[in-house]
């Protein structure tokens, strides 16, 4: 796994729009702020063509030109790290555009975003072997005051933190709108971490428990929005089963949030993933809060959507973890050697760039 340099003191951020773009408020103003507040920490902005866009499907602008921003963002020595303006809808189609042979060859390169980045966090780490960032994207880092999670996530950024942990609130309703642009999160649930252990049966059956105790596990950390991923699954960008090989003496921990998908889609995609053997090697499961939290469809829960499949893998599977779209969320690095542990309703991962 080849890890980049971490942005250095008055070094320069990217920024690109592979996804949707920065055009329409609340996004506009939040991400103007979120610039000058990166001047105001002394580093210097280089934006690519595509941040202020909006004339794509689904994306800031046609796949192509999106892929080439992001190409020549990635392999130009300008920009020391990138971070994407927005999640969207159709960052796939880009795909067949993006040079991963010429980005797999160059020096390497954080890359920051989540939802809909997953088409690249995703890919950069399974494909080109290089380390990426699960993190917020641009338009977040104008907030103000910055909350807990961005303070750790641009710390993180920086290298001066790779310790994450649950955080005590989260948001079920936001409040930044276009008239409120820059408003924090508003933090009202109370965060519980649910741990997930397996036993077999006297028939030799395997069921799932809810333990309060402590669990503990490691092993080299992947994963994204299950919305994205369930969409690669198969398709000519799906190396998972070489990404596994290779680390197969570490172990996998797969770290899994959703966007749209409902309970009953969640266990399709897990399905999927299973039937393509994505989580071989597997030594435990980290699960989001879904958009959709809390939804319940003909005696389906979030959590049987989950652990009555992954439960056949016997590792443990933490859930409702504050990563994913329900605010706020800890920042992975996908490539990393995790340690997890989790005890009394909360988790702390600690990555290791080995």
């Amino acid at each position: 796994m080849r890890f980049p340099e971490f942005l250095k003191k008055n070094g320069t951020i990217g920024f690109v729009a592979p996804s949707f773009g920065c055009n329409i408020e609340p996004y506009k103003t939040s991400f103007n702020h979120a610039l000058e507040k990166f001047h105001d920490m002394g580093y210097q902005t280089m934006l690519g063509p595509n941040c202020f866009e909006g004339s794509g499907i689904g994306i800031s602008n046609t796949p192509e030109k999106c892929a080439a921003e992001l190409n020549k963002m990635y392999l130009s020595d300008e920009a020391d790290a990138l971070i994407s303006c927005g999640g969207g809808e159709l960052m796939c189609e880009i795909l067949d555009n993006v040079d991963f042979d010429a980005i797999k060859a160059a020096k390497p390169k954080w890359y920051m975003g989540y939802s809909d980045n997953t088409n690249f966090t995703f890919l950069l780490t399974t494909i080109c072997d290089v380390a990426s960032i699960y993190g917020p994207c641009a338009g977040t880092f104008g907030m103000e005051p910055w909350d807990e999670s961005i303070e750790d996530c641009f710390s993180l950024f920086t290298g001066k933190k790779l310790m994450m942990q649950s955080y005590p609130l989260w948001e079920k309703e936001g409040l930044r709108d276009e008239e409120h642009p820059l408003e924090p999160y508003n933090l009202t649930e109370q965060s519980l971490v649910r741990g997930f252990l397996t036993q077999k049966d006297q028939m030799g059956e395997v069921r799932a428990f809810e333990t309060e105790g402590t669990i503990e596990f490691k092993g080299r950390l992947i994963g994204g929005c299950m919305d994205c991923l369930v969409n690669l699954t198969g398709t000519k960008f799906d190396q998972v089963k070489l990404f596994n090989e290779r680390y197969k003496e570490d172990g996998i921990i797969w770290y899994l949030e959703s966007c749209d998908l409902n309970v009953f889609g969640i266990r399709r995609a897990i399905w999927q993933m299973i039937h393509a053997g994505w989580f071989e090697h597997v030594k435990g499961f980290l699960i989001g809060r879904p958009l959709h939290f809390g939804e319940e469809m003909i005696g389906l829960d979030q959590y049987h959507a989950v652990i009555d499949l992954l439960k056949e893998y016997q590792v443990p599977v933490l859930m409702d973890l504050d990563i994913g779209h329900l605010a706020p969320m800890m920042t992975l690095i996908n490539g990393s050697t995790a340690s997890v542990c989790a005890e009394n309703g909360k988790v702390k991962i600690n990555m290791e760039l080995v």
